[in-house]
């Protein structure tokens, strides 16, 4: 390879790789993106899940359902496989979650009723 078809290559290298780096950091942006909306979806979700556990505190209910977990559970596996996401890792992430909502409602059915109202978490 002539000195000129060489440097030819570089140049075309280190535009290839620019381009990629340039991808790389708009990739990089949604995703930086998604994860703050993830992160605002799940706060909302909590707060909902927090007066959830609230009313089933004053009206003695059991923290957990797991008929309507095992609903939600196959419905979100639904959705997932629509999506052409893994359901089983669907299953595991909303696992995830209902077990944190499972244990804060726990904990706002054992806090007294004189005790303020915790943090809107779930």
């Amino acid at each position: 390879m002539s000195e000129g078809t060489a440097q030819a290559a570089d140049d075309a290298a280190s535009v290839a790789d620019e381009a990629a780096r340039e991808r790389l950091l708009y990739l990089r942006s949604s995703i930086d993106n998604l994860d703050a909306a993830l992160v605002h979806l799940l706060a909302e979700r909590f707060k909902c899940t927090q007066q959830v556990g609230e009313l089933k505190a004053r009206h003695s209910l059991p923290p957990a359902d797991p008929a309507r977990e095992a609903a939600q559970i196959e419905r979100l596996r639904r959705l997932a496989a629509d999506a052409r996401l893994d359901p089983a890792f669907a299953e595991k992430f909303l696992n995830f979650i209902i077990g944190e909502v499972v244990r804060h409602h726990r904990a706002i059915a054992d806090r007294t009723p004189e005790e303020p109202d915790g943090p809107a978490v779930g």
